[in-house]
């Protein structure tokens, strides 16, 4: 999964700190987020799309590692 959540939330002014705070998460979830390494909920998707401004398909991209 590719994420476009630290350019968002640089563009929205926010820190990691802050993004975790108003999403209701760690600042370490956020890193992982950030880095790839997360899965998010769906829940979890549409809180940051919200507070980031953008849809969820604007924030996260979700790669299909099987082309079949």
């Amino acid at each position: 999964m590719k994420t476009r959540i630290r350019e968002l939330r640089a563009k929205a002014g926010l820190t990691q700190e802050e993004l975790a705070r108003q999403v209701g998460v760690r600042r370490e979830t956020i890193v992982f987020l950030e880095k790839g390494k997360y899965n998010p909920s769906l829940k979890l998707a549409y809180r940051v799309a919200r507070v980031l401004g953008s849809t969820i398909e604007e924030v996260f991209t979700f790669e299909d590692e099987d082309p079949a």
